[in-house]
Formats: structure tokens, C-alpha cells, sequence
């Protein structure tokens, strides 16, 4: 069964609409926010929880590092920011690469040594300079810079056995406007951007595990987000770029997410728009505080566009989902804090923090 929805639990622990919910067969997977978050011992018994309740359920979180990051207290390293690791590159760019598999790895080790299976990490926009909500979170202006360190931080996850996701596609970098709140628009022609902000995935090559593309509208390409857009997902990203991984949606609760074609579409509406254009996975997320009523929504609805053939599961996409589970046992936090790898690790960070 295709189990194609990631969606949020409301607190510390589970509630009875969060188990409900969890245990729908659409629901593949719970991604996780700072109100998920009192410390390691609740983080690890909640995630425990979840586990118990459904084994193959993902366990995300955004934990990037700089300011997009989680979980910062009771022992997690604070995780230096993308453009620090770019502006180091400018000087010695094998310390910034060494540097950059040390941030995926003790990234990927803490977060599985409480329970997370999965981070959406790495960021493959490039800055150039007017973005707000890219800002830090970019490597560097020039795409080859952000290929090699994204590669790098990858293969530190994947030594900890954590996949990773590249963000957002074909790029967010270029402009300005904030699409949890407004609808960005890049005027750019297609081959300019695959000669710039999309030369990350191509680049990346079998190295991408996922990819989750921008809410922006590159009209000169077609008039709907690239999340949404079969041009984007299909014709450009998975046949002219040859990616065969997991595309997520974005969040499906920002503004730009579920305005389409003019239209404010309904959390189902908008997550129907999303997996037909070639998404395996809809985000809808922060909707499970109060009654959570959007969630069950969602639910509903597509379940009823399962039984009215409006959308048809994939097995394609069940299988792209699960190989996004993490491989291998984790180390446990304390026996994480004595492993020599990881103490290398944290070192080499902290030794760039002082610096």
C-alpha cells in the first residue's frame, strides 16, 4: 500500500488522534518541530512510541544546522550554518569538504541516536544575495562549490545511515519573496536555470536519495510551482535529469502550496495536484495542534479519491519511500559519545566554532 502523507503529532508524547492517525495506511511517515521537542529522554520515548505503533512509519525532521535547526539543547551539537561552510571553502576548500562530512555526520548520529530516521538536508539553492528565507542556509553562489560540499555532507550522513534530501528544486535561491507566505515568481528562461540553480541535481547524480522542490512559479516554463508541475517532476527532474529517487511536496499548509492556477485548493485538493504531478510524498504539516481537523481532512479525502479512482497509490513510490528508512543500528547517545569517529567529528566542529 502506497502510505504517500508525512504529517505532524501534536506535542511531547502521542495523543489518541495522533495514534489514530498514525496508524491510517496513508500516513507514511511524521516529521517533527521544536514543540516535539522538552529533551533527549522525551525525543527518544516519543520517537519509540511512533516505532511501536508502526515500525515502517519515517521520522523526519528539518535539522539543517544554523538557524534551521530543531533540537539545540541537552547535548546536541550546535551546527554551523551552509555559508560558513562556503566561505571556508574560499580558503582551503579540503578543510571545507572534511568539515562538511563531520556536520552530516554528527548531524545524522545525534538525531538517530534519539529515534529520527531522516533530515531534510541538504540545501542545494545557490545565493544570490536577495533570498530571506534561503539566506545562511545556501553554500555558496557558484553551483560547483554547492555540489562538492552537498556531496560531502551527504556521505557524512550516509556513514551514520541516514539518506538525504535536496532542497528545493530546481531552485529557490533567486528570489526574494518567502513562499510560506507568498507565492515567489522567477522569470527566468529553462535554460538558464539548468545552466545555474539546477546544476546541483544533475551534478549529484545517484548521490541524491530525495528531492523536494520550490513553491515558485517559473513561469517561462509553466504556470504552476514546480511542485506541481509534471514538467518540472517529470519531463526535467526525472527524464532530462535522470533522478529516480523519493520527491517530497513542500509544506501543502504554506500559502503558495495550495494556491494553483488562481485557485486556494483544499489540503486534499492540493496533495491530489501534487502527487499527480509526480511527487511519492505530501507534506502537510503543523496541523495537528487543537482538534487537527486539517489532517483528518486529508484523510478522508484521499481515501475517497482512492475509491473514486481520482488517484491511484504507486508502488514505485512506496518503494522509494521506505528506502529512505535508515540503515543499520544506531548507537545509543551515550555509547554515540564515546564512539571515536564521532568524537573526531565533534572536534573538527568545534575547533572551526573557536577559530
Amino acid at each position: 500500500m502506497h502510505a504517500p502523507l508525512i504529517i505532524d503529532v501534536a506535542g511531547t508524547a502521542l495523543t489518541p488522534a495522533d495514534r489514530r492517525r498514525l496508524a491510517d495506511p496513508l500516513v507514511g511517515g511524521v516529521i517533527h518541530f521544536a514543540r516535539n521537542w522538552q529533551d533527549r529522554a522525551q525525543l527518544a520515548a516519543l520517537n519509540a512510541e511512533i516505532k511501536a505503533l508502526r515500525s515502517d512509519l519515517l521520522i523526519c525532521v528539518d535539522h539543517e544546522g544554523g538557524r534551521v535547526q530543531r533540537f539545540r539543547s541537552d547535548g546536541f551539537t550546535r551546527l554551523p550554518s551552509m555559508r560558513t561552510l562556503g566561505e571556508l571553502w574560499m580558503h582551503d576548500p579540503m578543510a571545507a569538504t572534511q568539515r562538511a562530512t563531520a556536520v552530516g555526520y554528527v548531524l545524522a548520529s545525534e538525531l538517530r541516536a534519539c529515534g529520527v530516521d531522516f533530515s531534510f538536508t541538504p540545501v542545494l539553492d545557490l545565493d544570490h544575495g536577495g533570498s530571506s528565507v534561503i539566506g545562511d542556509r545556501s553554500f555558496h553562489r557558484d553551483p560547483r562549490v554547492v555540489t562538492l560540499l552537498a556531496k560531502s555532507l551527504s556521505h557524512g550522513l550516509l556513514r551514520a545511515g541516514m539518506a538525504n534530501c535536496g532542497k528545493h528544486f530546481p531552485g529557490h535561491g533567486f528570489v526574494r519573496a518567502d513562499s510560506h507566505v507568498a507565492i515567489p515568481v522567477d522569470r527566468r528562461s529553462l535554460k538558464a536555470i539548468l545552466a545555474d540553480d539546477a546544476q546541483p541535481y544533475g551534478w549529484s547524480g545517484g548521490a541524491l536519495a530525495a528531492v523536494m522542490p520550490a513553491h515558485v512559479i517559473y513561469p517561462r516554463v509553466d504556470a504552476r510551482p514546480a511542485g506541481f508541475s509534471k514538467k518540472w517532476l517529470g519531463d526535467i527532474l526525472r527524464t532530462r535529469i535522470g533522478f529516480d529517487g523519493a520527491v517530497f511536496s513542500d509544506d501543502l499548509s504554506m500559502e503558495a502550496a495550495r494556491r494553483i492556477d488562481g485557485q486556494l485548493l483544499s489540503y486534499t485538493d492540493a496533495a491530489l495536484a501534487a502527487l499527480d504531478a509526480g511527487c511519492d510524498l505530501a507534506l502537510l504539516c503543523n496541523q495537528s495542534v487543537g482538534e487537527g481537523l486539517p489532517l483528518d481532512e486529508l484523510l478522508g479525502g484521499l481515501a475517497a479519491a482512492r475509491r473514486q479512482g481520482r488517484w491511484r497509490p504507486l508502488a514505485a513510490s512506496e518503494t522509494r519511500r521506505r528506502a529512505l528508512l535508515p540503515r543499520g543500528d544506531a548507537l545509543a547517545w551515550d555509547a554515540l559519545q564515546d564512539a571515536p569517529d564521532y568524537r573526531r567529528a565533534v572536534g573538527m566542529l568545534e575547533r572551526q566554532t573557536h577559530a
